[in-house]
């Protein structure tokens, strides 16, 4: 065997990179300048207090300030207010809890509560917990039960396998097969709820501790008694098994108690990056070691993670209060118009009134071209980075085997944003194998995303900081913001769009602010805007590209609040050199500045350009000193589509185009007149190797995300393989289409691709259609090129609109929910009332508000479902889309609340209807036709060829009643789609939205006299129809009778049985409980009487009716056959569920020996039956 090197040396500086920064060689030249005198926040799903690197500073100062939780999903409501009794309290669950001796309570008076523990849990967790209880605590006993159950079928069927069975006999064998029947299918229905426990509050009269029961026993003594986290820094672990930690904060006076958790393990990783210290293996530092964190968790459990209005505007709330240095935020969403919206706004506030330093999460969206997050990309106070990978992660991160160059991750998204700002601030890099929570049961984990190269930067600039903050020099967000584009390092090979002003230089920096901290400019933001409000020009689609476009350019100094001085302001002046590369640009060569808004001119000729993207800026440089680099800049994005010149296929082709790793290729098109749908086939030439693409498509519209108009598909190509893709586009709209090769597939391939464009449009993009309406016709027209047509409609979904039936405005109380200044943050609840007649899953849409979060008018919404017992089911947020709730049959509560400081904004929307899609089982299919004619008499169409340019009429025939979802009722409607293709690529991607609304539905006719009269009737004299009429009352009068008097009887039968079967078993109990001497007076009633009972009211009913059922449970009781009991009591707890029957089953189930079972459903018993609504 031949010999081998090994290397023994692992590349640990690509494990958290430091060095493409200059963060590790800064540190090594000013140690003490490691973070140290820095508070960063990390608003994520929160941190993990005892994960590895998280415990200390490297000054041995306490890591983590403290741990919040403004999502309210942690919350307690506490308001109940006991006193102990011989040392006990009885908590919200019934548990008697005992109150340690050691605890000092003046007052004596103690806030309870109850909060179930998968509350807080992260899916991951909660589903690694429920399979491992259920191995350990179900199944066994399960399996147990199961074959006891068994067992005893058999035997008892050996045993009188030759015998006809008695009656007795037969309620036997029904008893053990109803057992083996009930263990069988509460096995398939098995839904660990997890433990519920009792929370307790009281003031020490010091402060204000709390205790979570988490022995579920009231062995308060055996649990944690913990103060608010910031005042002493305790955190305890719920158990073993779930290795979660948690800690507590306390508001309102005892009334709310706040658990802090983790919504995942996104937020323990990005702290780790941007502080993490570790004494004893410093190559695994974070980037600021010596900085001190705040854990904000801002992603709400019960959404996934997903975060809030109200969760934001809380925690900005709380970087003021603690004054933190920096922000790191790796969240985001795509949104419809940037740098505005009221959770844009607070964020941009805590930058401009009170010096935060906000740094975010760009997104993760790319390659195509303006797909930036918001608010990391869009907001103009947020610092937006990029995602980058060098030759140091690729190894030691993703053990690589062949050495790429530095590039950005194919996902990185990309500017300009909308309004033409760049995006992307700076970069850094954007991936990393650091700390995760305990409960992922391992120390550390490789992720990447923007979410890592934020919190890298954010460490880089807390040792700007912490060297800033040693020598006593002054800075403001906006001097820090612009060293650190005018420092940050070019990479040849990455385009602007993704880079940024390049990747941060932390000693460039510090040098810089360093050495111009006395600018005048220092307290200044330069705010850009043109004539249309723009933060820069961005020339995108083709009627903007045939002349020169002018513009007037507005620049306004805006000076820092808190630190400027009015002297300042009447002194400021600067004279500016307005520069640019570009030929095609035209501008002013000077201007001057003071403290007032100044404009300039500025001319884009776009005419002549090639084909592309072309980027340039104008800068503004202070002619006294330009080395301090633009002071203000002003983007400019052009692009040049490309137009389909084959005016018959309408494709345009790309052959043999080379990728390598990470290569991206953009191939700007403006769409055709009439076209609808691209059509993308790509096909590798490569004979040898298969390659890994990416394939992106966007197109912008005004005041609409991408992602409207977004293509996105990962395909993996075998060798001389290829894929057909097709998505919908809009026409004289320019379409960026994106064919990137993965960043780490390594090789070189030729591909070969085009673009070919269809269309069929109808004349109303969103169709509607009333059922009164009769046939209503839709024109449709293909104005590119001949098509064949194969329309059809399919309807997935039943929308029940609903009005509130209560609204009430509250002003939030507390610290939590007021900002600086007083001002107190309100909410609206509206409530409504929901019935579901079927079991059903439904989406619950707040029209108004859906599909925004940061660019709202409004704070936040939030909705919550309830039952009638006011358990908590499901909630939802401002992408509807993502929350489905499963519902039976039943009467539900759904409370939405919306925020803002302000009451007459929440008063408009005190009517808001709310959307209730209902998911149908099957779809609707609603048939089309080519010609009224057609229409009425019901041929429908097949296939049609629809020739260019010509007008071709559909129509569609209202739905026959039995074709209607029964839930459907006047004012309902259905929504689906229509699509004209019958290829089923280019089918799904044709389609368009179809409503379809529901009108008064048709009388049903009566059996008798609402037909009309037969000839044999019609010859009938008044007398004969009289006589008739006559005989026909008193059949049914007769009828009538006789179903009262069995009734009658029946209703006997079942009191007589019920107070039998009642007094035997009040008898039993007696027996076991009462001594010999005790005497008790009981009527004489055996359990032959019962049966003489039971047998009677077989003769005239079901024993499972559900006026009889409650008689047939007693009677399987008395006779001691507790496996008919449960069936029976089940089968009626289906009907109409109930604490007492749920208690009933608790009994049958101890009574069966099933204690599996008891303590499965002792513990649903507390989740089912909550004391009131879950707080928001």
């Amino acid at each position: 065997m031949a010999s081998c090197t090994v290397d023994t040396d692992f590349p640990v500086d690509g494990l958290l990179p430091k060095k493409e920064t200059g963060a590790a060689s800064f540190i090594s030249k000013y140690p003490n300048y490691d973070g140290r005198g820095v508070l960063i926040a990390i608003l994520d799903t929160g941190v993990d207090p005892g994960a590895p690197g998280l415990q200390e500073t490297t000054d041995g100062k306490v890591k983590i300030v403290d741990l919040i939780d403004t999502t309210g999903s942690g919350d307690v409501d506490t308001s109940t207010v006991v006193e102990a009794k011989d040392g006990e309290i009885t908590g919200l669950t019934g548990r008697k809890l005992k109150i340690p001796n050691t605890w000092n309570n003046p007052t004596g008076k103690y806030h309870i509560g109850a909060k179930r523990l998968y509350d807080l849990y992260p899916k991951r967790l909660q589903d690694r917990v429920v399979k491992e209880r259920r191995e350990k605590n179900w199944d066994p006993n399960q399996r147990t039960a199961l074959a006891e159950a068994v067992h005893s079928l058999e035997q008892f069927e050996s045993e009188h396998s030759n015998t006809t069975l008695s009656p007795e006999d037969k309620l036997v064998k029904e008893d053990l097969q109803a057992q083996v029947e009930v263990l069988t299918n509460i096995d398939k229905k098995f839904n660990d709820c997890g433990p519920t426990f009792d929370c307790v509050v009281f003031h020490d009269g010091t402060t204000y501790r709390a205790c979570i029961d988490t022995t579920e026993e009231g062995n308060l003594s055996e649990c944690t008694l913990m103060a608010c986290y910031r005042e002493e820094q305790q955190f305890a672990t719920f158990s073993n098994l779930d290795m979660m930690n948690y800690s507590i904060n306390i508001y309102n006076d005892g009334d709310v108690l706040e658990i802090v958790t983790n919504a995942g393990s996104h937020a323990t990783h990005v702290a780790c990056i941007a502080a993490g210290n570790f004494p004893d293996q410093p190559e695994r530092n974070g980037v600021a070691p010596g900085a001190q964190i705040i854990s904000v968790k801002v992603g709400d459990t019960r959404l996934g993670s997903m975060e809030t209005g109200t969760s934001l505007v809380r925690a900005m709330i709380k970087v003021i209060e603690y004054k933190c240095d920096l922000v790191n935020y790796s969240y985001g969403e795509a949104s419809h118009w940037p740098d505005s919206g009221r959770v844009c706004d607070v964020l941009s506030e805590a930058v401009n009134k009170h010096g935060v330093i906000f740094v975010s999460s760009a997104g993760n969206n790319g390659p195509a071209l303006s797909t930036m997050g918001t608010p990391g990309g869009t907001t103009s106070a947020l610092i937006g980075v990029g995602a980058h990978v060098s030759p140091s992660m690729m190894a030691a991160e993703y053990s690589l085997r062949e050495k790429l160059p530095s590039m950005h991750y194919t996902w990185s998204s990309r500017g300009p944003t909308s309004d033409g700002h760049l995006g992307v601030c700076i970069s850094a890099p954007g991936g990393a194998i650091a700390s995760v929570p305990n409960w992922t049961l391992r120390g550390c984990q490789l992720m990447n995303g923007t979410s890592m190269s934020s919190p890298n930067a954010c460490g880089c600039i807390g040792l700007v900081l912490s060297g800033l903050k040693a020598n006593s020099i002054d800075y403001t967000p906006y001097s820090v913001k612009r060293a650190l584009e005018n420092t940050a390092q070019n990479v040849d090979n990455i385009e602007v769009f993704a880079l940024g002003h390049g990747i941060v230089q932390v000693e460039k920096a510090y040098e810089f602010l360093s050495s111009h901290c006395d600018s005048q400019e220092n307290k200044v933001e330069f705010s850009i805007s043109i004539l249309d409000g723009s933060r820069g020009i961005y020339l995108r689609d083709l009627h903007s590209l045939l002349k020169p476009y002018e513009t007037n350019v507005t620049v306004e100094p805006k000076f820092f609040d808190n630190k400027s001085e009015q002297k300042e302001k009447i002194d400021f002046n600067v004279q500016f050199c307005l520069t640019c590369d570009a030929s095609w640009v035209q501008h002013p060569a000077h201007l001057e500045l003071m403290n007032t808004a100044r404009t300039f001119s500025v001319k884009v000729d776009p005419r002549g350009l090639p084909e592309g993207v072309h980027y340039t800026e104008v800068c503004g440089y202070d002619v006294k000193c330009t080395a301090k680099g633009p002071l203000f800049r002003l983007p400019i994005s052009v692009i040049i589509p490309s137009i389909v010149k084959d005016e018959i296929s309408y494709e345009i082709s790309y052959p043999d185009i080379s990728f390598k790793p990470g290569q991206i290729r953009r191939e700007f098109i403006h769409v055709p007149q009439g076209a609808t749908i691209a059509v993308l086939k790509v096909r590798s030439t490569d004979g040898e190797k298969k390659c890994r693409m990416l394939l992106h498509g966007v197109q912008l519209l005004p005041e609409q995300q991408y992602k409207k108009y977004e293509f996105e598909k990962f395909v993996t190509l075998s060798d001389n393989g290829e894929t057909t893709q097709a998505f919908r586009v809009m026409e004289n709209c320019t379409l960026e289409m994106c064919i990137a090769k993965w960043w780490a597939n390594i090789g070189e391939v030729k591909l070969s691709y085009s673009v070919t464009f269809h269309g069929v449009s109808i004349d109303s993009q969103q169709s509607v259609m009333h059922a009164a309406d009769a046939i209503t016709r839709f024109n449709l027209n293909s104005t590119l090129k001949n098509q064949e047509l194969s329309p059809s409609i399919s309807l997935k979904t039943l929308v029940q609109p609903l009005r509130p039936v209560e609204n009430k405005i509250k002003c939030l109380y507390g610290s939590r929910d007021s900002l600086p200044e007083g001002r107190q943050i309100y909410a609206i609840e509206l409530t409504y009332n929901l019935h579901i007649d079927k079991a059903v899953e439904v989406m619950p849409d707040c029209s108004l508000l859906s599909d925004v979060l940061y660019e709202s008018v409004y704070e936040s919404q939030i909705w919550m479902i309830f039952d009638g017992n006011k358990q908590h089911l499901g909630s939802g947020d401002a992408y509807p889309n993502q929350y489905n709730v499963k519902l039976e049959k039943g009467d539900y509560t759904i409370i939405l609340q919306v925020r803002h400081e302000s009451r007459e904004l929440l008063d408009k929307v005190k009517e808001l209807v709310l959307l209730i899609h209902h998911k149908l089982p099957t779809p609707v299919t609603m048939d089309v036709y080519g010609s009224w004619p057609k229409a009425f008499n019901g041929k429908k169409m097949n296939t049609a060829f629809m020739k260019k340019g010509k007008i071709y009429p559909m129509y569609i025939s209202p739905l026959p009643v039995d074709k209607l979802p029964k839930a459907a009722k006047v004012g309902h409607y259905l929504l689906g789609a229509i699509s004209f293709f019958k290829d089923e690529v280019m089918g799904k991607a044709s389609s368009v939205p179809f409503k379809y609304v529901v009108t008064e539905f048709p009388k049903k006719e009566k059996k008798n006299g609402g037909k009309e009269k037969s000839e044999k009737d019609k010859d009938k004299t008044k007398e004969e129809e009289y006589a008739e009429a006559m005989r026909d009352m008193k059949v049914s009068w007769i009828l009538n009778e006789m179903d009262k008097q069995k009734d009658t009887l029946i209703e006997a039968y079942v009191k007589l049985g019920t107070a039998q079967a009642d007094v035997i078993l009040e008898g039993e109990r007696i027996l076991e409980e009462e001594s010999e001497e005790t005497k008790v007076e009981l009527p004489l009633v055996t359990k032959d009487d019962l049966n003489d009972t039971f047998i009677e009211l077989q003769k005239w009913s079901d024993l499972t009716d559900s006026k009889v059922i409650g008689f047939s449970v007693r009677h399987a009781m008395v006779l001691k056959q507790y496996g008919r009991a449960i069936k029976l009591l089940l089968k009626q707890y289906e009907d109409k569920p109930s604490k007492d029957l749920d208690k009933k089953a608790l009994d049958i189930y101890r009574k069966l020996g099933w204690n599996h079972c008891v303590q499965h459903y002792t513990s649903w018993l507390q989740v089912k039956y909550p004391t009131g609504y879950r707080p928001f």
